[in-house]
């Protein structure tokens, strides 16, 4: 009979074990401000000494005023990520702008470590995500409107107005990543609702 308990028990630790490590570990600190000089990073980046963290390191105007979308796509990303705004650390969020030119394109690319939210500060945009059914899921969007992209699905905004467009990305990770793939999807061609909706491979279905 202590055999058998004996036996529950350690089967049940065990259980418990496996569990504890397959999420993410509680925070045992009240923040990590990323060291970015440091050249160690172990899924993230070490913390900076306790001294030297000030209100700096989580305040950033990176934000505040649009890019410049002098560029092929007629579209600029900028990030306010760990990378930006070191008191991000650990803590699993980021935010990007993303600004627009009359005709503007985010191509096509994934967030392999993310969930992306959009809210339209200002404009209208034609946005949408593939899923791995090959369902095209669209819309179009306007200022004060969100639109959701799940993470590691293809996803793009294309602004099909004569004025700019802007919108504010949330990100559930501190570092999202990104992979561009607009010239494997579609070269460059893939510049009108006409081209997501006819030339991406096979006619995706619409949801």
């Amino acid at each position: 009979m202590m055999k058998l308990e004996h036996s529950l028990f350690l089967g049940t630790l065990a259980l418990l074990l496996a569990t504890s490590f397959s999420s993410d570990p509680d925070y045992l600190q009240d923040l990590c401000v990323a060291d970015l000089a440091s050249g160690v990073t172990v899924n993230g980046f070490t913390c900076k000494e306790a001294s030297k963290v000030n209100a700096f390191d989580f305040s950033s105007i990176i934000l505040a005023k649009p890019g410049s979308t002098n560029n092929t796509f007629g579209s600029v990303v900028t990030g306010a990520n760990v990378q930006k705004v070191p008191g991000l650390n650990t803590l699993g969020v980021s935010l990007s702008r993303i600004d627009y030119a009359p005709g503007g394109l985010n191509p096509p690319h994934t967030h392999p470590r993310a969930t992306e939210v959009v809210f339209v500060l200002e404009g209208q945009l034609d946005v949408g995500f593939i899923t791995t059914a090959n369902v095209l899921i669209s819309k179009t969007i306007s200022k004060g409107e969100i639109f959701v992209f799940p993470k590691g699905l293809v996803h793009f905004q294309k602004n099909n107005a004569n004025v700019p467009a802007s919108v504010l990305s949330a990100f559930n990770s501190q570092l999202p990543g990104t992979q561009s793939i607009a010239y494997l999807v579609c070269s460059h061609t893939f510049c009108s609702r006409q081209c997501v909706d006819q030339d991406i491979p096979g006619g995706y279905q619409r949801g």
